[in-house]
């Protein structure tokens, strides 16, 4: 059978229903009555099991598959039954990556130019996918694929991403028809914001129990696994696997962390050595391939503090447990699809991550995440970092690593995740194993790749055609070329002869073989930002493995010639107009893109929650309110009215031995508490609380007073407070703190209030200015109302 019929009617999906041709009888038990079995939707015969496993914030040099520090046994394994993709490539960041990986389009075409949280209006950076580029998993869904995804999910847009959706751009919306993860850019693998499809779920045990997500999600994906072969062994699968790991915060056991003890005292630069040397000795690098240097906005390890190094080669230390961690954990799936008799029958991507290593933790690296993306650098002294040595990695922390150590997760290229114009961002060691469909194994292939190319590579394994409309919706064409053809054939003339690059305006092309970049930004660097027309732009040649010696004044020609080629891409795929606005993109207004929440007031209901920043009225930097109507049963109530964040920034609002009381954690470091003098009585009440900002800038602190039923009832003071993002997972919950508590008077299971909260209103600016400091019924409506 020729592909053409396996393929027979798969070009529009779904699949049309066809009236079968038969004759009509009057009785069923006419022996002239007949008609055809009932058959269920399968792929071609052959298809075979997917699975794409996507490691979080992790570079060529990190795994010791690709020559790097972090054991990681799995990986080694699966490349032994299958090949190494030493010139694989992703877009730099996050969210694109993976917008990208899932549609076989490039990111600026499926509108995911930066992470969901900067999209503005224009077409190549919205953050939504147009109903033009269906998900690979729609397509596989609809050719008779099971599908699921376990893990992290960042591409649903911002502005719909509360629990009323809508949810066309989450997994299940997207073509899985199971989704076990979260949603976002990162989440605390001790305490995750986890959704089962749709619905929030909380983890069945603490982290004092054993609690990892890595090692729930990985559970849930082997029950599913055994569930759907038990119950359709003859339906093949597709299961997108994507850790939280290894991005930040770097969280795993003392027992892994503890493993690479004193094994990065000789610091980062020594290690990009012995890294360098391994990976020519492994053959994931040419031997004539040369290290690349250290830049000058990257310090040395000599030029770091002698009394912060064993603090810095902690962070490095948790962070290679946190990998390995997470390598175990995927040969556990790897385990149970053996026991199942179908790993030779399944084609797997393990992909060592969706961009470089990350460099966003700062030159010197951070115990709290959430210091150094609120702007806070001077908060983490030497001294307190010390103190904390042995809490990186635990559920006390937020941690990152210094930015030198990413550089070395990189070896042997230039820079780290973000600065797409360089290898050390884009370049991603990746191993693709199918031994019932790949002849060669333990090989490495060295064809030029990139994150759009499995899309494609699947659907030709799958005997399916790229379908010329889904839905109802025609289609544009996959922009990424089938990999399928090198994987028996190292000597292949590579077909991916072109791609360019582009993250935050760093930018490049690939063109057979040659490549000319230019970084316009760097993550750790906040300095002023160059006029486009002046960045300088450097040129490799295709004998340069890792950009090592730059061209551009030899080659003049060659490089203007390049850099056109950049303009044609760049015009074709939606990546105009350069957007180098950073902190104008994180206003809803500025930048163009929905905001679900408008006004000066909000009005919450009990029982809501698991609301993210985004769903929720900005408090930060103002004057605010917080009124609460309660019932308290007969003697006394307990537990959260509202809280937003949780251990490492945020506030609570809640009663505490039956007073009112409010918490104000400032990163972690320290509770702002104010109590009421006496616990408040059974009945219906309002429980108030007034912050008055001090103003003169951002993250002052300001006054607070607590009212119940209009009376005031105590006051105090909050010293500073969180000026941009309390939190990238936790989120704000009406009668609870689910994930971790905001206040140390309450655990997340004594959270609860054992009353009954009705409604929780917040108000900012002017309605913190209310004389009578009550909330009349009148005023409910009209604002809810005004709301709908």
């Amino acid at each position: 059978m020729t592909t053409q019929e396996r393929a027979a009617g798969r070009d529009h999906l779904p699949i049309a229903d066809r009236d079968a041709a038969v004759s009509v009888t009057y009785d069923a038990k006419d022996p002239a009555t007949s008609f055809p079995p009932i058959k269920p939707l399968r792929p071609p015969e052959g298809a075979p099991n997917v699975l794409i496993v996507l490691i979080d914030d992790a570079g060529f040099g990190s795994s010791s598959a690709f020559g790097g520090p972090c054991q990681t046994p799995n990986a080694e394994r699966l490349a032994e039954r299958g090949l190494k993709l030493n010139r694989f490539h992703t877009t730099a960041l996050c969210s694109p990556t993976r917008q990208a990986l899932l549609t076989g389009r490039n990111h600026h075409s499926v509108g995911m130019g930066g992470i969901t949280e900067i999209a503005t209006s224009a077409p190549g950076y919205n953050s939504i996918r147009p109903n033009t580029c269906a998900p690979l998993a729609e397509t596989l869904k609809l050719n008779g694929y099971s599908t699921a995804q376990f893990g992290k999910c960042h591409e649903v847009p911002v502005w719909e991403t509360s629990p009323m959706g809508p949810f066309s751009a989450w997994p299940t919306g997207s073509g899985f028809e199971h989704f076990y993860g979260f949603i976002g850019g990162e989440t605390n693998q001790w305490a995750p914001a986890i959704y089962r499809d749709t619905v929030p779920v909380e983890p069945d045990r603490t982290p004092e129990e054993g609690y990892h997500f890595t090692e729930d999600m990985t559970d849930q994906a082997i029950q599913w696994a055994r569930q759907q072969k038990a119950l359709m062994p003859d339906k093949p699968f597709f299961m997108y696997y994507a850790p939280g790991a290894t991005h930040a915060p770097h969280h795993v056991a003392p027992e892994w962390s503890e493993k690479y003890k004193g094994k990065f005292d000789q610091g980062w630069d020594k290690l990009r050595e012995e890294t360098f040397a391994r990976q020519k000795q492994l053959g994931v690098i040419p031997q004539d391939a040369e290290l690349t240097a250290r830049a000058p906005e990257i310090p040395g390890w000599d030029e770091m503090p002698d009394d912060l190094k064993p603090v810095l080669a902690r962070q490095m230390e948790v962070y290679a447990g946190f990998m390995e961690h997470t390598d175990h954990h995927i040969g556990r799936l790897f385990d149970a699809l053996e026991d199942l008799g179908i790993m030779d029958d399944t084609l797997v991507y393990y992909i060592v991550g969706d961009n470089g290593a990350s460099g966003e933790g700062t030159p010197t690296g951070c115990f709290n995440e959430m210091v150094v993306l609120n702007g806070g650098f001077g908060l983490e002294t030497v001294d307190f970092m010390r103190s904390k040595i042995d809490d990186f990695g635990t559920p006390k922390a937020y941690n990152h690593y210094a930015v030198g150590w990413a550089h070395a997760m990189d070896t042997p290229y230039q820079w780290t995740k973000q600065i797409a114009s360089h290898w050390g961002g884009t370049r991603n060691g990746a191993i693709v194993s199918w031994p019932n469909g790949i002849k060669s194994k333990g090989e490495v292939r060295s064809q030029f790749s990139h994150v759009i190319d499995i899309a494609p590579t699947i659907l030709e394994a799958a005997g399916l055609p790229e379908p010329t409309s889904v839905n109802g919706v025609q289609q544009r064409p996959i922009e990424g070329t089938s990999m399928l053809y090198a994987f028996d054939d190292a000597k292949a003339d590579e077909r991916r002869t072109v791609q360019y690059f582009e993250m935050f305006c760093n930018r490049g092309i690939y063109h057979n073989g040659w490549t000319a970049v230019t970084r316009h930004s760097i993550p750790w660097v906040g300095t002023a930002m160059p006029a486009f027309d002046d960045d300088v732009w450097e040129l490799y040649a295709p004998d340069d493995w890792t950009q090592s010696r730059n061209l551009a004044a030899q080659q003049p020609d060659k490089l203007r010639e390049l850099r056109r080629q950049f303009l044609l891409e760049a015009a074709r795929y939606n990546v105009f107009p350069l957007d180098d606005r950073r902190f104008e993109r994180f206003n809803p207004d500025q930048a163009g893109r929905p905001q679900l929440i408008h006004g000066s007031t909000q009005m919450l209901f009990g029982g809501m929650g698991r609301l993210t920043e985004n769903s929720v009225i900005p408090i930060k930097n103002k004057s605010f309110s917080i009124s609460g109507e309660i019932v308290v049963p007969q003697g006394g109530a307990n537990g959260v009215i509202i809280a937003q964040g949780g251990s490492f920034g945020g506030w609570a609002l809640y009663l505490h031995e039956g007073r009112p009381a409010f918490c104000y954690n400032l990163f972690g470091l320290q509770q702002f508490k104010t109590y009421g003098k006496d616990p408040v009585p059974a009945g219906e009440h309002q429980v108030r609380m007034e912050f008055t900002y001090a103003g003169g800038g951002l993250g002052k602190g300001g006054d607070v007073k607590l009212f119940v039923d209009g009376a005031e009832v105590g006051s105090g003071h909050v010293d500073a407070t969180v000026p941009m993002v309390f939190s990238a997972d936790e989120t704000t919950d009406v009668g609870n703190d689910s994930a971790t508590p905001v206040s140390d008077d309450y655990t997340p299971k004594t959270s609860e209030f054992t009353g009954r909260v009705r409604w929780v209103q917040i108000d900012i600016d002017e309605k913190a200015e209310d004389l009578d400091h009550m909330i009349s019924a009148d005023e409910r409506w009209r604002i809810a109302m005004a709301r709908q």
